[in-house]
């Protein structure tokens, strides 16, 4: 997995087990099957009550991004299985939140 650090400070805790990431011990995504065969991005956020939501539309500030690349198929059109090391998380940090936006 690539780490990329938006900000300074400190960032919400996470554990990587196989293809699933868990953030802060709450919210859990099985990145294999988010995968699509175009890129995708997912946004986790914090809303008004402090609570971890995946989107923007719930939520107001970033703690976390996540890039799939599209997903990889062999000579004989079989997909692949999802490679952890190409997907992208980036971290915000969650002393000072960055309000999200709809885009």
């Amino acid at each position: 997995m690539i780490i990329i650090n938006k900000n300074e400070g400190t960032k919400i805790p996470y554990e990587v087990s196989g293809k699933r990431i868990t953030f802060d011990d709450d919210l859990s995504l099985n990145l294999a099957k988010q995968e699509k065969d175009w890129p995708v991005h997912i946004d986790v956020c914090v809303d008004g009550d402090g609570n971890l939501c995946n989107g923007t539309g719930a939520g107001l500030y970033y703690v976390a991004q996540i890039d799939i690349p599209a997903a990889v198929y062999n000579d004989e059109q079989v997909r692949q299985p999802l490679d952890m090391d190409t997907v992208t998380l980036t971290l915000w940090s969650i002393d000072e939140l960055t309000e999200s936006t709809d885009e």
